[in-house]
């Protein structure tokens, strides 16, 4: 555990700071949940630009999944992006998933034509399932039983 001390006025606050998961008993690795405004606004941007793409060709490159796209988070260093994605309209999730893995290259080209005026680098993109949506519905149909 690492202590802070804060200083206001006259007295001294000391604050905690736990470790959040331990990968290595030498090294205690610290999560932060807190982005960096620089990384908020390249999460939106992000999610903005696949989203259009995952629209405009979905017909094309993913057998017209209707894909969106949930979640971004980018690393601190903006090298990387995960992508979570909610795919609905298709009886075979998981082979349109894996179309949209195939095509992660032809994605990322297409998202650095766009935001390559923005970003000095264009993030890695490695996609997620997103099924919150699914396990909603399974709940909300368990609690109208």
């Amino acid at each position: 555990m690492i202590s802070n001390a804060v200083s206001t006025g006259h007295k001294i606050i000391e604050t905690a700071i736990k470790p959040i998961f331990e990968v290595n008993p030498k090294k205690t690795h610290y999560l932060y949940s807190m982005e960096s405004l620089r990384q908020q606004k390249v999460n939106k941007l992000l999610a903005k630009e696949l989203a259009e793409i995952f629209r405009s060709e979905s017909r094309n490159l993913f057998a017209g999944g209707f894909i969106t796209v949930t979640t971004v988070r980018v690393s601190p260093d903006l090298s990387s992006a995960k992508i979570y994605l909610s795919i609905m309209a298709n009886k075979d999730k998981t082979a349109v998933f894996k179309l949209i893995e195939g095509q992660n290259n032809v994605i990322r080209k297409k998202l650095g034509l766009i935001v390559g005026k923005q970003l000095r680098i264009v993030p890695e993109l490695q996609f997620y399932m997103d099924d919150s949506l699914d396990y909603a519905m399974k709940i909300d149909a368990l609690l109208k039983k």
